[in-house]
């Protein structure tokens, strides 16, 4: 299973527990719901996740691999802990992969695709109103539909590997984003705004800038209020 928003996605009927333990854990990190550096302690995740203690090993390991959890050897595992430093890398490696992405889209796109960047966009521009009237409950799906927006500028680009390691650095991303960058108000709409029009009318140059922008704000929005340090 790739990255693909997993911190909101539903499962499906055939996932096994181990499916379901796996997804639900790491939208809970994703999420923030297990905090950054928080132990992993198998006896309480035996009961949350209703999964076996060598299911458990078998799902925290994998997470391991995605670097969302630590192994501390015969101490058990922790939540990967959140840095500055990380941070920046990871917007860094978004940047790239997704400016990539959205020059090979922007010059593939059709109609469909401009019709799903445009409904991306409205799903979003609604949850963003919610969030500027200070309805915080609505976070998560916001988040969601900001994925979404992204998702859909980039879908055209032909390169499932392309697409694949940009959700799979997303994912990283998205969990700085539910535990350290919060929302910005006018400013992320506006620039939400500005690359949609930039799709409509394919000027990647300016979306990749206003995408510049829009993460490097983000960040350092982060840093000026001290949500990450």
């Amino acid at each position: 299973m790739t990255g693909r928003i997993a911190v909101l996605s539903e499962g499906s009927a055939a996932e096994s527990v181990a499916d379901v333990a796996y997804r639900r854990i790491r939208a809970d990190i994703l999420s923030g719901r297990l905090k950054p550096s928080e132990k992993l302690r198998l006896d309480r995740l035996k009961l949350d996740y209703e999964a076996s203690v060598s299911t458990l090993r078998e799902i925290l390991n994998r997470l391991a691999s995605e670097r969302l959890v630590v192994a501390e050897g015969q101490r058990g595992f922790q939540v990967a802990p959140v840095s500055v430093a990380n941070m920046k890398e990871i917007a860094a490696l978004r940047l790239l992969l997704e400016c990539d992405a959205i020059e090979k889209s922007f010059q593939a796109g059709d109609v469909e695709w401009e019709a799903r960047v445009v409904a991306a966009h409205h799903k979003l521009a609604r949850f963003e109103e919610r969030m500027a009237r200070g309805e915080r409950e609505a976070s998560e799906t916001w988040k969601r539909y900001d994925w979404q927006f992204h998702q859909a500028l980039i879908s055209a680009c032909g390169s499932k590997v392309l697409i694949d390691a940009h959700a799979a650095v997303f994912d990283k991303y998205l969990r700085y984003q539910m535990t350290a960058l919060s929302f910005r108000g006018r400013i992320a709409e506006d620039e939400h705004k500005a690359m949609l029009d930039c799709a409509l009318r394919r000027d990647a140059a300016a979306a990749c800038e206003t995408l510049r922008r829009h993460v490097e704000g983000g960040m350092a929005h982060a840093l000026a209020t001290g949500t990450i340090r």
